[in-house]
């Protein structure tokens, strides 16, 4: 297993402004001077993380997976030229750019170009968010994760499952079809959908502060056009987030608390609907969808839609019980 995590978004726009501004004062971001054309920003001690391309044809993004050296990255270009996908070894100027050591380029089967990296730079100075936020949980989990909808899942799911080695953490098969993939603890790096067009519908990017996603919401509430989809909390991978629209055609959510997969002893496994615990209003609609029915949500007479807070340490402050019938329940659900 070559790939190891979300390393970057390239996003090709005109509206280099209107994406400044979004990633400074609406996320949290911090800004990095790049000149000309090209505007770049950090999510931690990643010399860049999000990189906006003002000369590359509107609506061209580039994503970029990590993997650990010049070895491993021999190693990817060799199994999919041995599949029959065209790998172009990029120059070290393209390299320079992207502030990493080595550096391939390919495409998935829906047309999405992707690259493969080593050797990330770090930045000299710490990261300083333009905003007050307790920061981004990134590092060796990536950036984030992707959402992206394709015409042939199939063939999706056998390129970056069989071909690339990623990894199922759950999926849908109806009434949409899903996968959610995922290369590190992270639950997900990507999630394809089938869809009757091939986009990007989102990138996530996860705070280390419920406080950091409600401030940002409060934000957003600004400017109500802007909102996707409420506040809401996911009931796969357990993220309490909220969709806003940037200045391209793909959203993002903006989220905390997101739970982990362990491969020694997590199972893939069907999910029986796509329905968030509470909120996410919005959400199935923004891309023409009917919003999953409320009652999906709220059927406490026949199954449990809720799970516990994916905390850290440090990250929490422990309250004694002061309820009998709740320390009843909690003894219980150890036992």
């Amino acid at each position: 297993m070559e790939i190891q995590a979300f390393g970057y978004l390239g996003v090709a726009t005109a509206k280099l402004d209107d994406w400044t501004a979004l990633a400074t004062k609406g996320l949290g971001m911090e800004a990095v001077d790049r000149g000309g054309g090209t505007r770049a920003f950090r999510m931690d001690d990643r010399t860049q993380r999000l990189v906006l391309d003002g000369e590359l044809p509107n609506g061209t993004n580039y994503f970029g997976w990590e993997v650990a050296n010049a070895d491993a990255l021999d190693a990817l270009a060799a199994r999919l030229e041995r599949a029959g996908v065209a790998v172009r070894r990029e120059p070290a100027s393209l390299a320079d750019q992207r502030f990493v050591s080595g550096l391939i380029s390919f495409r998935d089967p829906s047309g999405n170009r992707l690259e493969a990296f080593h050797g990330a730079a770090i930045a000299d100075t710490p990261f300083r968010p333009s905003r007050l936020i307790s920061g981004f949980r990134a590092g060796p989990l990536g950036m984030g994760h992707v959402l992206v909808a394709v015409q042939d899942i199939d063939a999706a799911l056998a390129f970056y499952r069989d071909l690339l080695g990623f990894r199922i953490s759950d999926y849908s098969l109806a009434p949409v079809k899903a996968y959610f993939l995922h290369v590190n603890p992270r639950h997900h790096s990507i999630a394809l959908v089938q869809a009757p067009v091939n986009v990007l519908n989102h990138l996530m990017v996860e705070l280390y502060s419920l406080d950091d996603v409600g401030q940002g919401y409060d934000l957003a509430l600004m400017d109500r056009e802007k909102i996707v989809a409420t506040l809401g909390r996911h009931s796969n991978d357990f993220m309490t987030s909220f969709y806003m629209r940037t200045p391209s055609e793909f959203f993002i959510e903006y989220g905390w608390g997101g739970r982990e997969v362990d491969d020694a002893t997590w199972q893939p496994h069907e999910v029986d609907t796509l329905a968030s615990f509470w909120g996410h209003d919005g959400l199935f609609s923004a891309v023409g969808a009917e919003d999953p029915p409320v009652e999906l949500r709220h059927d406490s007479q026949n199954r449990q839609r809720r799970a516990p807070v994916q905390v850290m340490e440090g990250n929490y402050t422990p309250v004694k019980g002061v309820c009998a019938w709740w320390d009843a329940m909690t003894e219980q659900g150890r036992q």
